[in-house]
C-alpha cells in the first residue's frame, strides 16, 4: 500500500533524478541480507558518474552535488527500497544492508545483524546514522535483533519520520559518506 500511496512522489523524484543527474536513475548494488543471502538493493542515484582524466570516479564529495545532497538529506533516495521490501529482500525496519566486502570482517557478535531482514531504516539510523562509529552502529543493530518487536518497529518508523523532517544525523563531520569498515575483531 505504501508503494501505491507514494507512487506520485516516487515518479516525481525519478523524473528529477533523470533531469538533474541523468541515467541510470537507480543505483543498484548487491548487498547481504537475511542469513547473508545476497540481493540487489535499489536506491535513487544521488551522485554523478564524473571521472578524472584516468577514468577513475572522482571522490564522493566532488560527485555529490546540491540536488543529490537534498535527495539524501530528505531520504528520498531510499524510496525504491520499498520494492526490495515487496520482494521480501528487506523489511521496513532492521539493520541497514551493508557492503558484501564487510562480511569477512564482522566479529561473531556483529554477524548477528544478519539474523533478521535488513531494513530501510533501523535502530542505528535513529540513534546517529552516519554520525556514530561502526562499533556503535553494530551494537545498535545487535540490540535491535535481540529486542525485535512490532512496537519497536513502530517506534523506529515514527523516529525515522521525525529525523527525516529535521534532517538530523545524516552525515558525519568528517565525510559526506560513512567511512569504510575495517573490521571488528
Amino acid at each position: 500500500m505504501l508503494i501505491l500511496f507514494l507512487s506520485p512522489l516516487i515518479l516525481f523524484v525519478a523524473i528529477l533524478v533523470y533531469i538533474k543527474i541523468g541515467r541510470p536513475m537507480l543505483f543498484r548494488q548487491v548487498r547481504p541480507g537475511l542469513h547473508e543471502k545476497l540481493f540487489t538493493i535499489y536506491k535513487f542515484r544521488t551522485m554523478t558518474n564524473d571521472r578524472d582524466e584516468d577514468g577513475d570516479l572522482l571522490p564522493d564529495g566532488q560527485r555529490l552535488e546540491a540536488f543529490g545532497t537534498l535527495v539524501r538529506s530528505t531520504s528520498l533516495d531510499e524510496l525504491p527500497q520499498l520494492f526490495n521490501v515487496l520482494r521480501g529482500d528487506m523489511s521496513f525496519a532492521g539493520p541497514r544492508p551493508l557492503l558484501v566486502e564487510y562480511l569477512p570482517l564482522y566479529s561473531e557478535r556483529q554477524k548477528r545483524r544478519h539474523e533478521v531482514r535488513p531494513g530501510i531504516t533501523g535502530w542505528a539510523q535513529i540513534n546517529g546514522r552516519n554520525t556514530i562509529t561502526w562499533e556503535q552502529k553494530f551494537e545498535y543493530d545487535v540490540w535491535y535483533v535481540e529486542n525485535l518487536s512490532f512496537g519497536l518497529d513502530m517506534k523506529i518508523a515514527w523516529m525515522t519520520l521525525l529525523r527525516v523532517i529535521k534532517r538530523s544525523d545524516i552525515n558525519s563531520e568528517k565525510s559526506i559518506t560513512m567511512g569504510k569498515f575495517k573490521g571488528g575483531r
